[in-house]
C-alpha cells in the first residue's frame, strides 16, 4: 500500500503494523495530514489542528517504545474534551482561545496507550443543536448529524482512523448514522468523563468512531479498560430482539426498507428473532427530554448567567424549558428512570441484543440543523451500550444503517454481536 493511501487503512489494521513495526507513525500521520489538507476546507471537520505538533509526537513513538493497543494511531478529539496541548473552545465563542491545564481523563488514557492526539473536532456548541460550519463528506450540502459531527465527519472522510464524542441525547449513533461509520456508545458510567464538559450528570457518555467494529472495539477497550473488547469478537448465531420502538411511525421509507432488507438477510442465519417492545416506551423519550433540560440549564449555569447574549437561541430556549422544571419533579422522572432501567433488563434474559433504528432516515439536506436524535434519547436515557452499523444507501445515494442495543455492562457481548451482524450485512 502506497503511502498515500495510508490514511485509508482501519484502525486495526493500522495498529497491527504499527505494533510490528512494519509501518512508521510518521508515515501515517503524514498521510491524514494530506488528507486534510485536501479535504477539511470543504468537509471542516476540524476546529483545530497542529501538524507540526502532531508529527512530532509520531516521530517520538516511531523513536520509542511500544506503549499501548493504540501505538501511534491518530486520533481525532471532539471539541467539547480538555486538551493540555491544544484548545478548547466546546463549540461555543465565550471559549474561543481558552487553554486546558490538563488533558480529559480519556485523552489521558488514549495518549497513555499510545494515541497521539491530530487535532480537535468539531462539536456543536455545548453539544447541543447549533450546529458548528461541518459538511457531510459524502454531500456537502447535507447535516453530518450533531453534536459529534467533525469526529464521525473526519473518520468517515478518512482523515484519520478513530476519533472521541460523547452522547446525550443521540450525539454518538446519530452522527454516525449520517456519516456512514461505525459509532460506539458505551454503557453509561464505563468511562471516566473528567475534563469533559458537564453538560447532564444522568445522561452524558464518552464514546468514539472508527469504520469497522474492530476499530472502535479497540479504542473502547482503552476507554474502559476491558481487555475483553480486544478479542477475537466471535459470536454465536444471536437471538435477535427487533425493536422498531414507538416512535417507528416517524421513520421514513429509505429506514423501512433497509429495516425490511436486514431483518430478511438475518433471518437465515440467526438463533432466532422476536419483535420485543419496551416497557415505559412511550415515556422514555420524554423522560429523556426533561432530564436534559434541567441538567443542561443547571451544568450551564455560569454561561445562562453571565453570557445569555452570547447563546444560540436553540439553546436559550432549552435553558428556558430547563428552569421551568421544578427540583423535585426532576427527582421524580429520574426514579422513573431507573425503574425503567431495571424492567427493560430483564428483556436481554430473553435475547442477546436489540436491533434498532438509528435515525429516522439519511442526512437531512440543509446544514442550519443536525438533524432528530428521536430513535438514540430512549437508549440514552437507560444507559444502555450502542454501536450503529453502516451498510445500505438511501434514495440519495447517502449512507443508512441501523444500532444494535446491549445490556448495560455487557459492552464485550455487544460487541461481538455487532460484528456477526455486519459481516452479513456490509456485503
Amino acid at each position: 500500500m502506497t503511502p498515500s493511501k495510508l490514511n485509508q487503512l482501519d484502525a486495526w489494521q493500522a495498529a497491527e503494523l504499527l505494533a510490528r513495526r512494519e509501518l512508521r507513525a510518521a508515515d501515517l500521520v503524514r498521510a491524514c495530514l494530506d488528507r486534510v489538507a485536501a479535504r477539511d476546507d470543504q468537509v471542516q471537520a476540524f476546529a483545530h489542528i497542529d501538524p507540526d505538533a502532531a508529527l512530532a509526537q509520531a516521530h517520538a513513538l516511531d523513536n520509542g517504545p511500544l506503549r499501548g493497543p493504540l501505538h501511534g494511531l491518530p486520533l481525532g478529539v471532539k471539541d467539547l474534551f480538555d486538551t493540555a496541548d491544544l484548545p478548547t473552545a466546546y463549540g461555543s465563542p465565550i471559549y474561543t482561545g481558552s487553554r486546558p491545564l490538563a488533558d480529559a481523563a480519556a485523552v489521558a488514557l488514549c495518549r497513555e496507550a499510545g494515541a497521539l492526539v491530530l487535532g480537535k473536532t468539531v462539536t456543536t456548541e455545548f453539544a447541543y443543536f447549533q450546529p458548528g460550519p461541518t459538511r457531510n463528506p459524502h454531500d456537502l450540502a447535507h447535516t453530518p448529524g450533531g453534536s459529534s459531527s467533525g469526529s464521525a465527519a473526519a473518520v468517515a472522510d478518512h482523515m484519520l482512523p478513530l476519533a472521541l464524542g460523547t452522547q446525550t441525547a443521540g450525539s454518538v449513533i446519530r452522527p454516525a448514522a449520517y456519516c456512514g461509520v461505525v459509532g460506539y456508545k458505551p454503557s453509561w458510567g464505563r468511562v471516566p468523563r473528567a475534563g469533559v464538559k458537564s453538560l447532564s450528570e444522568t445522561l452524558d457518555t464518552i464514546g468514539g468512531f472508527g469504520r469497522s467494529v474492530r476499530d472502535v472495539a479497540l479504542l473502547g477497550s482503552v476507554l474502559t479498560g476491558d481487555a475483553r473488547l480486544r478479542g477475537d469478537l466471535a459470536a454465536a448465531a444471536p437471538h435477535i430482539g427487533l425493536c422498531r420502538t414507538a416512535d417507528w411511525p416517524q421513520a421514513d421509507a429509505d429506514m423501512q426498507r433497509v429495516w425490511t432488507e436486514a431483518t430478511v438477510a438475518l433471518a437465515p442465519h440467526a438463533a432466532a428473532m422476536t419483535d420485543i417492545g419496551l416497557p415505559d416506551d412511550a415515556d422514555l423519550v420524554a423522560l429523556q427530554k426533561a432530564v436534559m433540560a434541567f441538567e443542561m440549564s443547571r451544568a450551564l449555569s455560569y454561561e445562562r448567567l453571565h453570557h445569555h447574549d452570547r447563546l444560540s437561541p436553540r439553546l436559550r430556549a432549552l435553558f428556558d424549558e430547563g428552569v421551568a422544571i421544578p427540583g423535585v419533579e426532576h427527582a421524580a422522572n429520574v426514579a422513573r428512570a431507573e425503574v425503567a432501567k431495571r424492567r427493560i433488563d430483564a428483556l436481554f434474559d430473553r435475547v442477546d441484543f436489540l436491533l434498532a433504528p438509528s435515525a429516522t432516515g439519511e442526512a437531512p439536506l440543509g446544514v442550519e440543523a443536525t438533524g432528530d436524535p428521536l430513535f438514540c434519547r430512549g437508549w440514552t436515557l437507560l444507559g444502555l451500550p450502542c454501536v450503529h452499523l453502516p451498510f445500505a444507501r438511501g434514495s440519495h445515494g447517502l449512507p443508512i444503517g441501523l444500532q444494535l442495543v446491549g445490556r448495560w455492562g455487557d459492552d464485550h457481548r455487544l460487541l461481538a454481536n455487532a460484528q456477526w451482524v455486519h459481516e452479513r450485512l456490509a456485503r
